[in-house]
């Protein structure tokens, strides 16, 4: 089965995106989360979140070329990580997260989103 260019596109976004954050939390949490609301600030807790960010980014950019094994592999990864992220959300918003949470909430069921569908139109045996 061909991998769709639309979905190739989608991780080439997902870089970009992940870019955008991934960097500021690794390089200068303490700049970044206050201006999103956020008055406590772990720098390691932002870095590791960081740093994950950085490493399903840049592989989204490395493998948007690859076969369609490896898009399965990297997709459930992805839907792996967005719904944990989704579940981490709800509770920090239930907890007392600041309004940007609610943003981050948005952006990961978007792209959870995208990825269920991508990786149910790659299942093995479908044409």
């Amino acid at each position: 089965m061909d991998v769709p260019v639309s979905l190739r596109r989608w991780f080439v976004v997902h870089f970009v995106a992940d870019l955008a954050f991934a960097a500021p939390l690794l390089l200068a949490p303490g700049w970044l989360l206050p201006m999103l609301g956020w008055t406590c600030v772990d720098p390691v807790s932002a870095r590791l979140v960081g740093a994950a960010l950085m490493g399903i980014g840049v592989q989204s950019l490395l493998g948007r070329h690859d076969s369609a094994d490896a898009f399965r592999g990297l997709l459930g990864l992805k839907i792996i990580w967005s719904a944990s992220a989704i579940l981490g959300l709800i509770l920090a918003i239930i907890d007392g997260a600041p309004p940007a949470a609610w943003a981050f909430l948005a952006i990961f069921i978007a792209f959870c989103s995208v990825w269920i569908h991508y990786r149910l139109r790659l299942r093995p045996g479908r044409s």
